[in-house]
């Protein structure tokens, strides 16, 4: 079995050079896939080279949840 490495919030905003707010937004707007695990976020790998790819635009035809 393989396990994927977890980013923290944290981890996430150090390496988007992004704050607090902007990482909630995006979640929130569906820009950036996150796991919330107990009070607190984590962001798997793959969900986040899969946003580095496309940058910050949600594609066409995506919704949330």
């Amino acid at each position: 079995m393989v396990v994927e490495k977890m980013y923290t919030l944290t981890e996430v905003i150090e390496i988007l050079k992004i704050d607090r707010r902007t990482f909630y937004r995006w979640i929130e707007a569906g820009k950036m896939k996150a796991t919330k695990i107990g009070r607190k976020y984590a962001v798997k790998e793959s969900d986040l080279q899969d946003f580095l790819d496309r940058g910050t635009n949600v594609p066409e035809g995506h919704s949330k949840g």
